[in-house]
């Protein structure tokens, strides 16, 4: 396994690998760039099939969260770190304090926050032995939680995927269906079911699937989300989903969703562009987890937060206006105006004060 060669390394300043016998961790730590800031981004823990596959996932989220943060307007780099193993049958206490190590020896080139296989309790364990953690403590809002300020901007972006395409950024009436009903993917089916949308949820997880269920949204099978007949998809679980078969099979007329690396390659993004069909870009779209993580560290409030997420709209309605004069991908549009910000340091677009 080469890291140089790896499809996904794209001059990454630092890949740090770490392997504990006494309590079990595998990780990984990517640091894409940190021209704007110190790396931010969520730690990860999934069952793998293999090294190569933890490697590819992390150097694909930590260059993404470069992006997220630029566009988001943020003082902060890109980094991702993954923990290999199955969290319902490998996480315990002295993993988490393991990794609290790892993330401690890079003497906060990178700070970590919750994802996909880790909750906030996780980070308090973590932060028990480093400070380069966010989101740990009880009084900060909903318990340091991030998503739903992620869902709250995948919202905002509907709304603006919405008035883009049809001119009424209205979701009442609208028909969406969210693909993992997660953390994430259920505070956005609890928000859209609450401005009037017809919601379809699909998870593999039949406790996330009752939940949803339970707050209105109407239940269809995992393998069908991709090609319901509905106006919005918003893929909300893990990444490349649409890839280069569900990229021609899609029957909705808009993507927005919470996931990261949405698109298995760049000319999926195109590919949606020549079909008509919106693609609101997944590292745009899902930065309302790392803004507010933004607003924690640094003492903001709960109101600068929402109104630094809503500047989502913003953002994408920019991207979306770029892409039709230029006649070429949303994704492609979007990656440009990040590369600028964060290559050669251009204005942040966003807010980012604090206190």
């Amino acid at each position: 396994m080469s890291i140089f060669t790896a499809p996904a390394f794209d001059q990454h300043e630092l890949v740090v690998f770490h392997k504990d016998a006494a309590s079990g961790l595998q990780a990984i730590i990517a640091i894409h760039n940190s021209a704007l800031g110190p790396a931010v981004g969520g730690c990860r823990m999934f069952d793998y099939a293999d090294e190569s596959a933890a490697l590819n996932d992390v150097l694909r989220l930590s260059r993404g969260m470069t992006y997220k943060s630029a566009l988001a307007g943020l003082p902060m780099g890109g980094g991702k770190s993954v923990i290999i193993g199955d969290p319902a049958r490998h996480k315990s206490r002295e993993l988490l304090l393991a990794m609290g190590d790892f993330i401690e020896s890079l003497g906060g080139r990178y700070v970590c926050a919750e994802d996909s296989g880790t909750t906030v309790a996780d980070m308090g364990v973590i932060r028990e032995r480093t400070a380069h953690v966010s989101g740990v403590t009880k009084q900060q809002r909903f318990g340091g939680d991030p998503s739903p300020y992620t869902a709250y901007g995948v919202f905002c972006g509907i709304e603006a995927a919405l008035l883009h395409q049809r001119g009424r950024a209205s979701v009442a009436g609208v028909r969406i269906a969210i693909q993992g009903a997660g953390a994430v993917g259920r505070h956005l089916a609890a928000r859209l079911l609450k401005h009037g949308a017809e919601v379809f949820v699909a998870d593999v997880n039949a406790d996330n699937l009752k939940r949803a269920v339970a707050l209105g949204a109407t239940a269809v099978a995992a393998d069908q989300v991709l090609t319901l007949d509905v106006d919005v998809l918003a893929p909300c679980a893990m990444g490349a989903v649409i890839n280069e078969e569900s990229a021609e099979t899609l029957r909705a007329a808009i993507v927005a969703g919470a996931a990261n690396n949405q698109l298995a390659a760049p000319e999926q993004g195109e590919v949606l562009r020549q079909r008509g069909i919106l693609y609101a870009p997944d590292f745009v779209i899902n930065a309302g987890g790392i803004i507010d993580v933004h607003y924690q560290q640094c003492g903001g409030s709960a109101e600068q937060s929402e109104r630094h997420v809503e500047q989502i709209r913003d953002v994408l309605t920019t991207i979306f206006r770029e892409s039709d004069q230029c006649a070429c991908s949303t994704h492609a549009v979007a990656e440009s105006m990040a590369e600028a910000l964060f290559k050669h340091k251009a204005a942040l677009p966003g807010d980012a004060a604090c206190g």
